[in-house]
């Protein structure tokens, strides 16, 4: 069973900083895009950023500047460094894949289970 395994949220100060990962496991061959969307309390899921497995990467542009997303394809691991936090991002975070090829064949749109940032003013 295959699955995306969040870790790094937390509670910061505006201007503070946290780093997110985003562990893939399980038998898994290749993956696709690998990203991180947002959903903050009353509002839809959204895109922060994501990546490719060649390294191109895409960002909101109200965190453009601010966070950084990166990957270890070794690794199947997708991170997420957030700096210069405001309360606005306050939201929990869940790391996406778009595809994934397994043991069990392809998978498409996976999602982890989320974790919660909140930024204090």
């Amino acid at each position: 069973q295959v699955a995306l395994v969040e870790s790094g949220g937390g509670s910061v100060q505006a201007g503070g900083s946290l780093r997110l990962s985003c562990a893939a496991s399980g038998r898994i061959f290749t993956i696709g895009v690998m990203g991180w969307y947002r959903q903050a309390p009353g509002a839809q899921r959204e895109l922060v950023a994501d990546t490719t497995s060649g390294g191109t990467t895409n960002y909101a542009d109200s965190v453009v500047g601010r966070f950084t997303i990166s990957r270890d394809n070794d690794k199947k691991t997708v991170y997420l460094e957030m700096n210069s936090l405001k309360p606005e991002d306050t939201a929990v975070y869940y790391c996406y894949v778009d595809r994934m090829t397994t043991w069990r064949g392809p998978q498409f749109d996976v999602w982890g289970q989320g974790t919660q940032v909140t930024v204090s003013s």
